[in-house]
């Protein structure tokens, strides 16, 4: 009896020990087969999302975008050509891009082809073309450079905020000054970029000889003051939504 328990304990021992050594290869099998079935998901989702990604490309209102894009070198190459017929065609052009703005949205919520492409590219197009065009005629003698530079100034630093409120998952929409900015900054670059004086016959009134370039600063410069206040309300909003979505973390933390 003395002789055979040790046996017995020892043959167990080995059991055990055989046990476990089964078990950890299992165990490392099953990690390999887990990661290699990773690795493989992770193919497939890049796959996808480059699949996703020429789709959504190719859909129309990204065309659309695309679109805008290249119209860009288009108006500067008609204005730097200088004659009040390349200075129209430019401004037929501009008005042709920024119309297209207005239809690739309308057509993505429509169609609902809404994609993360048109999101990033929609608003990329037009701070491109405005930039481009503004740039432009500050060295034409158009438009003072330090009105350019506040306007660009504004869009860059809106343009941080937003990109700070959607990381914390906060919406903060434009109020009606953005819009009105948007609206004077159009039409008030569509006469910077005519730049020459026309006579305005409507019939029903005859405004003479009208010099588009000063007509366009005027709005140019309306747009600024709706740019400059409408980033300041943008600044309250965005910096008390902050504080509200700080104090919920502070409460959930207790």
């Amino acid at each position: 009896m003395n002789e055979r328990q040790p046996r017995g304990s020892r043959q167990a021992r080995r059991a055990a020990a055989q046990a476990r050594r089964r078990a950890r290869r299992a165990t490392a099998q099953a990690r390999r087969q887990a990661r290699r079935a990773a690795a493989r998901a992770r193919r497939s989702e890049r796959a996808k999302q480059r699949r996703t990604l020429w789709e959504d490309a190719r859909n129309l209102p990204n065309l659309l975008t695309f679109l805008r894009i290249l119209m860009i070198p288009a108006v500067l190459v008609l204005l730097e050509a200088g004659s009040p017929k390349h200075c129209f065609v430019a401004a037929l052009v501009y008005t042709a891009a920024a119309i297209t703005d207005w239809v690739d949205g309308w057509l993505a919520r429509r169609r609902g082809l809404v994609s993360v492409l048109g999101k990033f590219l929609d608003p990329l197009a037009d701070k491109l073309l405005v930039a481009a065009t503004l740039v432009w005629l500050v060295a034409m003698g158009r438009i003072a450079a330090w009105v350019v530079a506040l306007l660009l100034i504004r869009e860059i630093t809106i343009t941080a905020l937003r990109s700070i409120a959607s990381s914390e998952g906060l919406v903060i929409a434009a109020g009606p000054g953005g819009k009105l900015k948007t609206a004077f900054q159009m039409i008030g670059l569509i006469g910077l970029i005519i730049g020459y004086p026309y006579r305005i016959d409507l019939g029903l009134y005859d405004f003479g000889l009208v010099d588009f370039v000063h007509v366009g600063r005027l709005l140019v410069y309306l747009s600024l003051f709706f740019s400059l206040t409408s980033a300041a309300s943008y600044l309250h909003l965005f910096v008390a939504a902050i504080e509200a979505k700080n104090k919920e973390r502070s409460v959930a933390a207790r």
